[in-house]
C-alpha cells in the first residue's frame, strides 16, 4: 500500500476525528512549521471559521502540528472532506519533528478567509483535544485556548461532532 505523509494543524490533530474521517491514518510524529502561524479565518460552509497557516516568513513564528501516515487511495477522501478546491488548497511543506528531523508532508492551507469570523466552540474542542493528546507546548495550547468561539446555534451539529470522544470528555468544557 503506498502512504503520503501528511501534517496536520487544526481539528485533525485530533486522532479519533481524523481517524473517522480517514481510518488508515497513523501519527508518525509531533513536528513544527517554521516561517508560519495559525489563524482561525478560513470560512467554512457552516459560517464558521476552521484554522488555516498564514506564512509569515519569519523564523520565530512556527505552527505547531502532527504528521500522520494516510494511504493514498483515501486521499481523495480527505480533500472532499477538507474541502479542496472549495476553501482550501494542498501545499507541500518541510516540518521539523521534535528530534530535529526534516520530513516533507502534504497540507492544507485556506484560499477563502474572513478575519471576523470565530470558530464555534466544538471545533475548537477539536484541536485543543489534539493539542493536548500530543503533547504540543504548553505555550502554544495556551495560545488556542484563547481564541475566541462562539456557540453554534445547531445544538445536534454541537453534539454529533463530540461524539467521537467518550463520555467523560463531552461532559467538561476544553475550552
Amino acid at each position: 500500500m503506498t502512504t503520503l505523509l501528511y501534517f496536520a494543524y487544526g481539528s485533525n490533530m485530533s486522532q479519533p476525528r481524523l481517524r473517522a474521517r480517514v481510518q488508515s491514518a497513523k501519527k508518525v510524529t509531533v513536528a513544527r512549521l517554521a516561517k508560519h502561524i495559525l489563524r482561525f479565518h478560513k470560512r467554512s460552509q457552516d459560517n464558521s471559521a476552521k484554522c488555516d497557516i498564514n506564512y509569515t516568513c519569519y523564523s520565530g513564528d512556527s505552527v505547531h502540528g502532527v504528521i500522520y501516515r494516510i494511504a493514498q487511495a483515501e486521499k481523495k477522501i480527505l480533500d472532499g472532506i477538507e474541502g479542496l478546491g472549495r476553501g482550501y488548497e494542498v501545499k507541500h511543506v518541510t516540518v521539523e519533528t521534535m528530534e530535529g528531523k526534516h520530513v516533507y508532508a502534504f497540507t492544507y492551507y485556506a484560499t477563502d478567509t474572513d478575519p471576523e469570523l470565530k470558530p464555534y466552540s466544538w471545533y475548537k474542542e477539536h484541536v485543543l483535544l489534539g493539542a493536548r493528546d500530543n503533547g504540543l507546548p504548553a505555550d502554544y495550547i495556551g495560545q488556542i485556548e484563547r481564541v475566541p468561539s462562539v456557540e453554534d446555534m445547531d445544538a445536534g451539529r454541537h453534539k454529533r461532532e463530540l461524539a467521537i470522544y467518550d463520555q467523560k470528555l463531552q461532559r467538561g468544557p476544553y475550552l
